[in-house]
């Protein structure tokens, strides 16, 4: 196997099986899908206008991957929770529904993209009351709707996501299907595995000895 062979057959593979991984081919979600979805819900005690606000939304499902905007502001004095010491703030009760979805998410090529604290006031807020303030912004990237619809229906999900209910004083999520998105891992990862062969590449070529 010649040098060029030994250094882009691994890269591709990688490659290839990150892409497959983090790379949904399942297509939209099926009917058969949304109706478990809705059940659990019922049996959840969610209404049945909230449980048809959400099926729309998985059942406008295009396939694609998409991330979730989220607006948190903290709430200074959460109730208290089960499990949890009576003074416990809003970042601890929240570190319970994070501890639940990350892993959740991991295992589904699922993961936070952005995530930092407010550091002032909203600087521009038009036909929205009370939203000038927040404490916090986080994006997160979702593989599927199918991903956030197994995440959401799985009966392990109320416990936790009552935690992150308590531990915020009002929010705004939405997700969003980009059509600009430079930070994508696969387009990462792929440049960063480009520059890698290549320089191997250049490495290995310069050890060759030269043929008499």
């Amino acid at each position: 196997m010649s040098h060029r062979s030994r250094i882009w057959l691994p890269i591709v593979v990688l490659y290839g099986l990150f892409f497959y991984w983090y790379t949904d081919f399942g297509g939209p979600v099926t009917e058969q899908e949304i109706s478990q979805l809705a059940e659990s819900m019922r049996a959840n005690g969610s209404d049945e206008a909230y449980i048809d606000y959400i099926t729309t939304f998985f059942r406008e499902d295009t396939g694609r991957q998409f991330l979730m905007v989220n607006n948190i502001d903290a709430n200074d004095s959460p109730p208290s929770m089960p499990g949890m010491p009576a003074d416990a703030d809003a970042e601890a009760l929240m570190a319970v529904y994070m501890e639940h979805m990350i892993p959740e998410l991991f295992k589904r090529a699922c993961h936070p993209v952005i995530v930092g604290a407010a550091v002032y006031d909203a600087i521009d807020v038009m036909g929205i009351s009370d939203a000038e303030s927040w404490s916090d912004a986080a994006l997160f990237r979702y593989r599927s709707r199918r991903a956030l619809l197994e995440i959401i229906s799985s009966p392990a999900f109320r416990g936790p996501h009552d935690y992150k209910i308590a531990a915020l004083d009002k929010t705004v999520a939405y997700p969003i299907e980009t059509s600009l998105y430079i930070g994508d891992l696969r387009l990462l990862l792929g440049l960063f595995l480009l520059i890698i062969g290549l320089l191997l590449q250049l490495w290995l070529g310069g050890k060759t000895p030269e043929r008499k």
